[in-house]
């Protein structure tokens, strides 16, 4: 039988209100505190959308794979293909038959978005040499890393009917690039890459954010007529990092200010707070067949959650366990979990275990138990438990 203990916690009623609710105009958006994986906002987040350029982080991702296994080298040089050349929108302006560095094209594809800098890359880690072979890789790595909404059918964004991704994988993908390659994100705050002199113009990095004093230090802006504009970003105050996704803002400037507009405001809005420490007795748990009827649950790790500046309401804190628990118990035992609710934010659960042995009862307890039994049959149901602490 499941239980559930409602447990008010002093320590857990803070002020709260709906000052952490917020109105994006962006069509589907996807806002992730990273340091806490606290989902701050999420709007149509699993609906698989045209992602523009900004899928073009499935292809760095897999080309830092590649560079870390030894599959690329950084120094190497690779051959452009004339399918890379026909590329138009944000380009390096390649030519068929030279030969670009891995790290130009990669600081190519970051900063300047170029179609055929990815392509390139495409074709050089594709089992079959084709763009359209490295799709199909793209699409079975980003199901291997959890990313179930996402297809592509090219490397670059280019608009095609079937080359989908949520917000919600782009946000996962970015987490991932931050997490992997921290040796190579720096590349994502680099406002300006002069690839060819004669092009002086394509040399600056499209991320609005990255000339502002908000910690911004990524991702990926992406825009056609079909996505709208849309920007993976990234940001990081103090020991907070945040990471966001936005898509289908109008113009470029509404995309900036959109943008910004959520850094602002999930820096602002929440703070992280301490609520319990590890081997906190929070609740009592029925025990079966035990030499004691009860067995105290403590917190297993320490508990710091984000939480809103501002609120109306409070904290919430229940327990749930399936009971009663069968003796023998030991010490340690993970028995029940500590449900933590904030009113707008997902629940947050860590494990209770048991905050003492129970040893297997004789003769006496089993009669105990059995009485407990016969006694709840005649009464009937019983009101949940509260337990306060």
């Amino acid at each position: 039988m499941t239980h559930r203990l409602l447990i008010v916690l002093a320590f857990l009623i803070l002020p709260l209100s709906a000052a952490h609710s917020f109105e994006t105009r962006a069509t589907a958006a996807y806002v992730i505190d990273q340091t806490t994986g606290t989902v701050l906002l999420a709007k149509n987040a699993s609906k698989p959308l045209p992602p523009a350029s900004m899928s073009k982080l499935m292809t760095l991702y897999m080309a830092f794979e590649a560079v870390e296994d030894g599959r690329l080298n950084m120094d190497e040089e690779l051959l452009v293909s004339q399918n890379a050349m026909n590329y138009g929108g944000s380009t390096l302006f390649l030519r068929r038959g030279e030969r670009v560095s891995v790290a130009d094209l990669i600081t190519g594809i970051i900063v300047l978005s170029g179609n055929d800098a990815c392509t390139v890359i495409a074709e050089a880690l594709s089992v079959d040499g084709t763009e359209a072979g490295f799709a199909k890789m793209m699409t079975a790595r980003a199901r291997q890393l959890g990313m179930m909404d996402s297809n592509f059918t090219n490397s670059n964004g280019w608009p095609a009917p079937d080359h989908r991704m949520s917000m919600r994988d782009l946000g996962t993908l970015a987490d991932l690039l931050i997490k992997d390659f921290p040796q190579h994100y720096p590349l994502f705050a680099q406002r300006e890459f002069l690839f060819d002199p004669t092009e002086s113009s394509n040399r600056l990095n499209r991320n609005p954010l990255l000339v502002l004093d908000i910690g911004a230090d990524g991702l990926k802006t992406g825009h056609t007529q079909e996505a709208g504009y849309g920007l993976v970003g990234s940001a990081k105050q103090g020991d907070r990092r945040v990471i966001f996704v936005i898509t289908g803002l109008e113009t470029a400037a509404g995309r900036a200010e959109e943008a910004e507009r959520i850094v602002d405001w999930a820096f602002r809005q929440f703070a992280q707070k301490d609520i319990i420490t590890a081997g906190t007795k929070v609740a009592d748990a029925e025990v079966w067949n035990g030499d004691l009827p009860l067995v105290g649950l403590a917190v297993a790790q320490d508990l710091s959650m984000l939480l809103p500046v501002l609120a109306a309401d409070q904290v919430k804190a229940e327990v749930a366990y399936t009971g009663p628990i069968e003796a023998p118990i030991f010490k340690g035992d993970v028995l029940a979990e500590l449900v933590v609710s904030v009113d707008g934010l997902p629940d947050t659960r860590i494990p209770l275990v048991a905050e003492h042995n129970v040893s297997a009862g004789g003769f006496l307890s089993r009669m105990r138990t059995a009485s407990r039994v016969v006694i709840r049959k005649i009464a009937g149901p019983t009101v949940p438990l509260m337990a306060t602490n």
